[in-house]
């Protein structure tokens, strides 16, 4: 009988409170330590600081570690081991590899339910600028989602490109923002979704160049870690973030209004010098670090990295009147939840054939608890600009484990043939520092075997052995796909 609570708990809570705009905010490669309001001291962020005041801040907010596979389970809130979007799109890959890596989905078909569309159908309308790279043809690419193919993808609108190219300037936030407020202020009288999906701080990273200058003359260097530009994006897209929510003020939609923000992976830490990967032979045995933004600390690692400094994103959420204000939540969420909770909030469903792989977070919202779960990760591919290697991972409660299923490289950037476990326990060790599984291997062995049934029941594929394995070019990464027998 609990068990059945809890699940028409969420339904039953979104009952009791009335259909909100939605106003999500999803930023490019923004680790957690950038906001004041987390701890970081390298910007201030007053406005996303203010934004936490009123609201909720999450401390356990999760997506994947790169780009396409976040955004492809925002929308669909499914795992990207469900959804085959678990690749960075256009198609690139290292064939001749120890380890296979799995075909993936290079589009987000227009057949495709996202939620979106279950919005529209609940009678919001829907409307998105910046950032799409769900599609690389005729419907939308990296940059943005063509106008014309919006509806098809469940968006009434979609913002034009802005002007000039989006890796000078400010990189469109201004324009965005402007966007998203004349949205709002057009559709003030009937609820409305808009997805603002910044840029920022993607490289290349750009800013305004006065506020360039201010960093520089505090002290920042012109390049390398924690650069005068890179403090300049995070303190603009701060701003903005001012604008947009006095917008929702002077239009009398504050109240009305929950307001999300998120990022779709974490910050970019290192990069690898790809050289040796791409123009080289591909047999290198080490990564150099070619050059470094902003570090994740006390997180681990960065961006496309599978510990908690590539998959730990900053989480506000602001509601007045529903979400009590100055809330601090440690209870891991995950980006594919969005999708059920803003359906569940406008009294909209997914098709049966569309199983919704997160939770709603009405609830938690509100103040009550969720079911305990275990959440899940799945990059089966290489990518060695963040160091990464075929492998996925469990975190249940405070246990986490890594399982590379071929090869690594270790904390010094050296390869290292063979499969490998790692295990963390998050509340003692938040960055990552001790692996545990030699200490206790039964625990590994239990979260392995848990973390390889999700997989199969995904539907995907537990990666092995590469029979076009080739050492000679072994690490080579080509964007010409190869011909397979």
């Amino acid at each position: 009988m609990r068990s059945l609570v809890l699940l028409l708990l969420p339904s039953l809570l979104a009952a009791q409170v009335p259909r909100p705009n939605v106003l999500l905010i999803l930023t490019d490669d923004q680790g957690v330590s950038s906001l004041s309001c987390y701890g970081g001291s390298q910007v201030t962020t007053p406005h996303l600081d203010r934004l936490a005041a009123q609201g909720i801040r999450f401390t356990a907010a999760y997506a994947t570690p790169q780009c396409t596979p976040t955004r492809g389970a925002l929308l669909t809130g499914q795992q990207p081991a469900r959804n085959g979007l678990w690749h960075v799109i256009p198609w690139y890959g290292t064939p001749w590899a120890p380890v296979r890596e799995p075909s993936f989905r290079e589009q987000l078909d227009r057949a495709t339910f996202t939620f979106p569309k279950g919005l529209r159908a609940a009678g919001y309308v829907t409307g998105i600028a910046g950032k799409w790279h769900l599609t690389n043809n005729e419907d939308g690419n990296y940059v943005g989602l063509r106008p014309g193919a919006a509806t098809h993808y469940g968006f009434d609108y979609s913002a034009p490109p802005g002007p000039g190219s989006q890796n000078e300037g400010d990189k469109h936030v201004d324009y965005l923002t402007d966007e998203a407020i004349r949205f709002l202020r057009t559709h003030r009288d009937r609820p409305w979704f808009f997805l603002l999906s910044h840029h920022t701080v993607h490289g290349k990273v750009s800013a305004p160049p006065a506020l360039v200058a201010k960093h520089r003359t505090a002290g920042a260097p012109a390049t390398g870690l924690h650069n005068a530009t890179y403090l300049a994006a995070l303190e603009h897209l701060d701003q903005s973030i001012g604008r947009l929510l006095a917008a929702l003020e002077s239009a009398d939609l504050t109240a009305r209004t929950l307001v999300v923000f998120l990022s779709d992976n974490g910050g970019v830490h290192r990069i690898h010098d790809m050289a040796p990967f791409t123009t080289g032979p591909g047999t290198a045995t080490r990564l150099h670090v070619a050059s470094e933004e902003f570090s994740s600390a006390p997180l681990r690692a960065g961006k496309g990295s599978a510990y908690e400094g590539g998959l730990r994103v900053p989480g506000l959420a602001r509601w007045p009147g529903v979400i009590a204000p100055g809330r601090v939540d440690p209870t891991p969420i995950h980006v594919m939840d969005w999708a059920a909770t803003f359906l569940a909030l406008a009294g909209a469903t997914s098709p049966p054939d569309h199983p919704l792989d997160g939770l709603d977070l009405t609830p938690l919202l509100q103040g009550s608890d969720l079911p305990e779960r275990s959440l899940y990760w799945y990059f089966p591919f290489y990518e060695l600009r963040w160091g990464v290697t075929p492998s996925a991972v469990i975190r249940t409660g405070d246990w986490k484990l890594i399982e590379s299923f071929g090869d690594s490289f270790d904390a010094s950037g050296h390869y290292r043939p063979g499969p490998k476990l790692e295990l963390f326990h998050l509340a003692a060790d938040p960055g990552e520092e001790t692996d545990l599984a030699a200490q206790h291997p039964e625990e590994a062995r239990k979260l392995q075997g848990h973390l390889r049934t999700w997989i199969r029941a995904m539907g995907a594929e537990i990666p092995g052995p590469n029979p076009h394995h080739d050492p000679s070019r072994a690490l080579k990464e080509t964007r010409a796909k190869p011909r397979r027998n």
